[in-house]
């Protein structure tokens, strides 16, 4: 499980430019609170050959599929969110795990944690917010 500022990070596929070099479908996780990217760390080695080469033969595109065998799901495996869920679901998701993670916090007496956790979770609600607009005859 991968965390970024107090939530989990969601398991996708995404596009990433090397130089000039796009390389789709890479494996990444994603932070649904401020939107920082990270290449999978079971696919960062093959990564970073794929893009060396790429760039190497001067290529424009590249499909991370098309040179990396995947090992299953175990890329997935380790993720709490997938982009394939309700946004709602996620963002509730992370709440739930940053409000866990805030009492225990709380209990350890680390008020540092506590005002980053704090902080997370007034992005969460506020992204919660914006999702409950877009749905109003959702009641949640």
């Amino acid at each position: 499980m991968s965390f970024c500022c107090g939530a989990s990070m969601i398991g996708t596929k995404g596009t990433l430019k090397h130089y000039r070099t796009l390389i789709h479908n890479v494996p990444i996780l994603f932070c649904p609170v401020c939107h920082r990217v990270d290449i999978h760390y079971l696919a960062e080695n093959e990564y970073e050959i794929l893009a060396e080469y790429a760039h190497g033969d001067g290529a424009s595109e590249v499909d991370f599929h098309d040179y990396v065998e995947q090992k299953g799901n175990a890329l997935l495996e380790n993720c709490v969110n997938h982009e394939n869920e309700d946004p709602m679901d996620v963002v509730m998701s992370q709440i739930d795990m940053a409000l866990d993670l805030l009492s225990f916090a709380k209990q350890l007496g680390d008020t540092d944690w506590e005002e980053q956790l704090k902080k997370r979770l007034i992005k969460l609600n506020g992204r919660r917010n914006k999702l409950r607009r877009r749905r109003p005859s959702e009641s949640r």
